[in-house]
């Protein structure tokens, strides 16, 4: 890997730095879809403080860092990788700074061998992947599960609430 990459678009770069950076806090929909997967949910900003703002995201309000946010006004898509992302079943307790949604039902798992992946329908939100670490030697939830998700405010991201929240999914070769 190089020390600086670009993300292209289409032609034009959609953005540019460190490869940890781009992954860790993309820009764009396209960017943090392109470079693995994202969880990105539409919301609007609610509350704007001088480190971080408040979305409101189907009733729910989740925070998102300022300095992580590309909008801190209006419609924003919240994002977060799914593997910052830990599965809650009831009566379990998020840790303090915590973003939540849920509760969810687990649709799919599939053993990858070092990680678990789960899919987890959220109802109007969509469905989210979850990547849990295999601590304990393989899937510990089965499908029909109820979980809420939790996740460090510190790992939310924030962009702008106009794009598409599935650019950077489609395999641009199949495009006409």
């Amino acid at each position: 890997m190089a020390d600086t990459v670009a993300v292209m678009n289409r032609g034009r770069i959609e953005q540019q730095g460190a490869p940890a950076e781009l992954y860790e806090l993309p820009r764009t929909a396209f960017v943090a879809n392109f470079l693995g997967q994202s969880n990105l949910v539409a919301g609007t900003v609610v509350e704007t403080g001088s480190d971080t703002i408040g979305v409101e995201v189907a009733g729910t309000r989740l925070v998102v860092p300022t300095a992580r946010a590309v909008s801190a006004v209006g419609d924003v898509l919240v994002g977060v990788r799914p593997e910052k992302i830990q599965l809650l079943l009831a009566g379990q307790e998020p840790g303090p700074g915590s973003n939540v949604l849920g509760p969810g039902t687990v649709t799919d798992v599939s053993f990858a061998g070092v990680s678990t992946q789960y899919l987890v329908d959220l109802g109007r939100l969509g469905t989210f992947t979850v990547f849990a670490q295999n601590l304990v030697g393989g899937a510990t939830l089965r499908v029909g599960d109820l979980v809420s998700l939790a996740w460090s405010v510190d790992h939310t991201f924030g962009l702008a609430g106009d794009e598409d929240a599935a650019d950077g999914t489609a395999d641009l070769d199949d495009e006409p």
